[in-house]
This record gives C-alpha cells, structure tokens and sequence, in this order.
C-alpha cells in the first residue's frame, strides 16, 4: 500500500544513502577530495586507497550503515502498512528502501550526485534482509581478497554469491529478493565495468590497507 508515510520513508531511505561519508570525511579530516585521486570514486576502496585504513574504514563502517538503516526503516512504518512482519509485502518494502539507499550513494544529492559503487550500501542492504546469505557473502569477498589483494573481483564474486545464497543455500520463499540479486549482479557489473576492463589486462591496482594518505 502506497502512502504518504512509505513515501517519506522512501526519501528518507535516498536521503540516508546520499550522505557521502567518504567525501566528508576525506575533506574534514585530511582537507582531500578523494574523488579527485585514485578511481574517482566516492567509496570505501577508494578512500582505503587514497587515505588509507584510517579513514577508510569508518567509511566502509558508515556507508554499510547507512544501507541497513535505510533498509530497516521498514520497520518505522509498521504492520498496518507494510502487513506482518516477513510478509512478502514487507520484504518488498525492505528491498525497495534499500535500492533507494544505493542509488542515493550512487547519485548523493550532498554531492553533486558523484557518489561510489554501492557495494558497502548494498552489504548494509542485504545484512538487514538475509543475514545468513550477507555473511556468506563477505566471506568470499574476504576469501578472494585475500588471495588476490583486489577489492573490485572481491566484490564482483560477493555479488554473484548473494543470488546463488539465498536460492540454494538459504533458500527464501520470497521471489523479489531472489529477482533482487540477480539484478544486483546486474549493477555490479555495471559499476565495475572499468574495473572488470583493468583486471583482463592485468591493469587493476591492488589496495594497499596500510597506506596512510594521498602522497
């Protein structure tokens, strides 16, 4: 049901995503625009690349936030709305504030809609709607770090595991959020589109996590 209250929580939702933390921080704590080194991006890989681990990992740490909060909001707007709790309908709602989250981070209005990849909104996302399917998916992000040092292929396989997870390994009734992975696989690719391009060639940078700013 579509009201006026789902629709506030909706903006609110883009709101929430819009808060572009690696910009903010970058620029009040170290007087850097991280969007003007590295990859451009407005996101925790770049700020880790550019700033190093101690400002990307709060922004890693907020933007991950941001996603579950903006998800989680279904819950501000109750049972009378959305119907009972795990219901298709309120599913559908958790997945609808989360997208709208990803695409405030994406496209921040607080940031003259230059925002990052999405992938920590959409881990924010995904850990309020399927824990289990979301820790499954960190894991193989950590594994494939780990083994490769990139983040961007971390992110591409966490992104395939999450349909994978959450239709065989922790099967859901719910079709939408089956749907919804697929599609995330979808912008993930999209969004990596150049990543993708530097790793066939053997072009991609490796994060350095003990890097301490921009030289």
């Amino acid at each position: 049901m579509i009201t006026p209250y789902s629709i506030a929580a909706l903006i609110l939702a883009y709101m929430f995503g819009s808060i572009p933390t690696a910009v903010w921080i970058g620029q009040a704590f170290f007087n850097i625009d991280v969007r003007e080194y590295g990859s451009g991006n407005a996101g925790a890989t770049n700020t880790f690349r550019v700033l190093g681990k101690k400002a990307g990992i709060p922004v890693m740490l907020l933007d991950i936030l941001k996603g579950w909060t903006a998800t989680n909001l279904a819950f501000v707007i109750g049972v009378a709305t959305t119907g009972p709790y795990h219901s298709v309908s309120f599913y559908n709602y958790q997945l609808a504030l989360g997208i709208a989250a990803v695409m405030g981070h994406l496209f921040p209005v607080f940031a003259g809609f230059r925002g990052g990849k999405g992938i920590a909104t959409l881990f924010g996302m995904i850990l309020a709607v399927n824990l289990p399917a979301a820790l499954l998916c960190v894991s193989v992000f950590l594994v494939v770090l780990l083994i490769t040092r990139y983040v961007s292929l971390g992110s591409i396989m966490a992104g395939f595991t999450y349909p994978i997870g959450v239709t065989f390994i922790f099967p859901t009734y719910i079709k939408s959020v089956i749907i919804y992975g697929m599609c995330m696989c979808l912008l993930i690719l999209v969004t990596h589109q150049k990543n993708i391009e530097r790793l066939l060639k053997g072009k991609e940078s490796k994060v350095n996590f003990f890097k301490k700013k921009a030289s």
